[in-house]
């Protein structure tokens, strides 16, 4: 693996194959921005034919949750999508359709506040709302999960995913999980993101953003903020901070950066993470003290962008590939 940077831990068994970025898409920006172009002209993945589940919540709410079935005996793969996101982003299709693909039945979950989940359930999904997690598995038919469970979140879905894993991970039948381009530090990666060379994604982004918000019911600051602030930053400082109980910002990313958690992850997980990623810097993976876990195991490549990792190998984007050699490997299905 020339390409690839292997931090080694007991839950890496696999032999992964080799990175090399596909052309036209060298470079983090174009890796990154590979999935918007292709849905612009009209070659995105389509979507993934699917059950609609409606998942009680403890307080009331569902969210929603598009289940494909797979063969008898295989793990159920759920698939958590990143910051604006929802079942039919494209990293997510691509995802359920590689592993569907092997036989897993997949389960993509849209959360608290993207649609179709909106309409459901009160609030909005934040970085560290993990009780969702733990009320969805425990909706879930037993059927579904008896033989086991594998998780695979993208970006801020990735950093969600850490911190329940680490909560509540062996409260469930959870055999093994995949985080890719996870923004581990929120801090560092909300401050990356207000670097000038990133200030078309941070438009993009924040537009979003506000977008998804506008039809959740705020008060006072926090609704006259929706149309005041200019930044991610601000975002979280007067909008989700406030209105999930945090004092700002600052107590918002660090009370949920999965770097605080990622010691007491007690499942076997992958992350997986690129160099030239333009959102998320590598600072926080590299001061981690990886052996101290020997659940986890980073595939950090020097190319791949922000969940991007198009590969000379084929269409299938690298990360998908890998994520599930790593799931047959660890769950003993090769």
């Amino acid at each position: 693996m020339s390409e690839t940077e292997q931090k080694p831990a007991q839950s890496l068994k696999v032999d992964f194959p080799q990175f090399r970025e596909r052309a036209p898409w060298f470079g983090g920006d174009l890796q990154t921005l590979r999935n918007f172009f292709a849905r612009r002209i009209g070659r995105g993945p389509g979507d993934l034919p699917g059950e609609r589940l409606e998942l009680s919540l403890s307080d009331g709410g569902k969210l929603a949750a598009r289940l494909t079935e797979g063969e008898p005996g295989m793990p159920l793969a759920v698939v958590i999508h990143g910051l604006t996101g929802c079942e039919t982003a494209t990293n997510v299709v691509v995802a359920a359709r590689h592993l569907s693909g092997l036989g897993f039945p997949v389960l993509r979950l849209n959360l608290r506040g993207s649609e179709p989940s909106a309409k459901l359930a009160k609030g909005h999904y934040h970085a560290g709302r993990t009780k969702d997690l733990h009320d969805i598995l425990s909706a879930l038919d037993p059927a579904l999960t008896e033989a086991g469970i594998v998780f695979m979140g993208f970006s801020l879905g990735g950093n969600m995913l850490l911190k329940f894993l680490a909560e509540s991970g062996k409260d469930f039948p959870v055999r093994a999980a995949v985080a890719v381009s996870t923004p581990i530090d929120l801090a560092e990666s909300a401050a990356r993101l207000l670097l000038r060379r990133n200030r078309l994604y941070h438009r993009w982004l924040l537009k979003r953003m506000k977008d998804q918000w506008r039809d959740t019911p705020l008060r006072g600051n926090a609704a006259k903020a929706l149309d005041e602030v200019t930044s991610i930053v601000q975002f979280d400082d007067r909008i989700v901070a406030p209105v999930n109980g945090f004092k700002g910002a600052k107590d918002y990313y660090k009370k949920n950066s999965a770097e605080r958690f990622l010691k007491k992850v007690a499942v076997p997980t992958l992350l997986i993470h690129a160099q030239n990623d333009p959102w998320i810097g590598t600072a926080p993976y590299a001061r981690f003290d990886w052996p101290s876990n020997p659940n986890l195991g980073l595939l950090m490549l020097r190319g791949g962008g922000h969940v991007g990792f198009h590969s000379r190998n084929g269409p299938t984007p690298w990360h998908c590939v890998s994520a599930g050699k790593f799931f047959e490997g660890i769950s003993g299905l090769t």
